[in-house]
């Protein structure tokens, strides 16, 4: 599984020193952050930046995405971006988007876990979907979350357990998360986010430079591997009836 750390870490010297050699998810709301990610890195994926903009409360500039993805795509090291969505919109809302983009790797859809399970069997004809966490399912880690997720990976993988499309798992790099669901990438902001706490940092051999914390938490996340299939849950034949109607 290819593990993306999301940007931005805490200054551009740590960027480069704890990234040389990662992979990194770059955000359209950090467009400048780009050029620093691909001198060190071993590859990068454009995030739309829709999430940002719906946290903010901030218009999200689709236009102004769709040239900067277009562009940057040609460079060889960003392997994909993802297609613009509506976070919380409904699936009309999600479906228009998607005739922005054309069905090939360099472009990515993001099923909502609030969508319905048939949308996200629509979306398998994709070389790779992206699953996001909204609605009643944005807080990661909840029975509701889990059971939800339960639910789509029913549907994205075969009677053997193995996903029928390449599945990527939006902040979703938890070791928990991974090892559970077979993913083919996730991405994070946790070490970016975390680094700076120093209140989380004590002891005497506590490390205070940055670098050094990002080091110890990117080694934890990359520490284990990702499951190899889905062992199947006790909502596939929910996941079946909903999706027959």
């Amino acid at each position: 599984m290819i593990r993306y750390h999301g940007l931005p870490f805490s200054g551009v010297m740590e960027n480069q020193l704890s990234l040389q050699g990662r992979h990194a998810c770059v955000s359209h709301a950090y467009a400048a952050l780009l050029p620093n990610a691909l001198e060190v890195c071993q590859s990068v994926i454009l995030d739309n930046g829709a999430f940002t903009a719906w946290k903010s409360g901030t218009p999200f500039d689709i236009d102004g995405f769709m040239s900067w993805a277009t562009s940057s795509l040609r460079h060889p090291g960003v392997d994909w971006a993802l297609i613009p969505d509506v976070i919380d919109g409904n699936e009309d809302d999600n479906d228009a988007l998607l005739d922005l983009c054309p069905v090939e790797p360099a472009w990515v859809p993001v099923w909502h876990l609030h969508e319905s399970l048939q949308r996200l069997y629509r979306l398998l004809d994709y070389p790779r979907v992206a699953l996001g966490s909204s609605g009643e399912y944005a807080v990661i880690g909840t029975h509701a979350w889990w059971a939800r997720m339960a639910q789509a990976f029913d549907v994205c993988c075969d009677l053997d357990g193995y996903p029928v499309t390449k599945l990527h798992g939006l902040r979703m790099l938890d070791p928990r998360i991974t090892s559970v669901f077979p993913f083919a990438s996730a991405d994070s902001t946790s070490v970016g986010r975390n680094i700076g706490i120093d209140v989380k940092w004590s002891g005497a051999y506590v490390p205070r430079s940055r670098r050094m914390r990002a080091a110890i938490l990117i080694e934890r996340v990359e520490a284990h591997a990702t499951a190899s299939r889905w062992a199947g849950s006790l909502n596939a034949a929910w996941a079946n009836s909903e999706l027959l109607g």
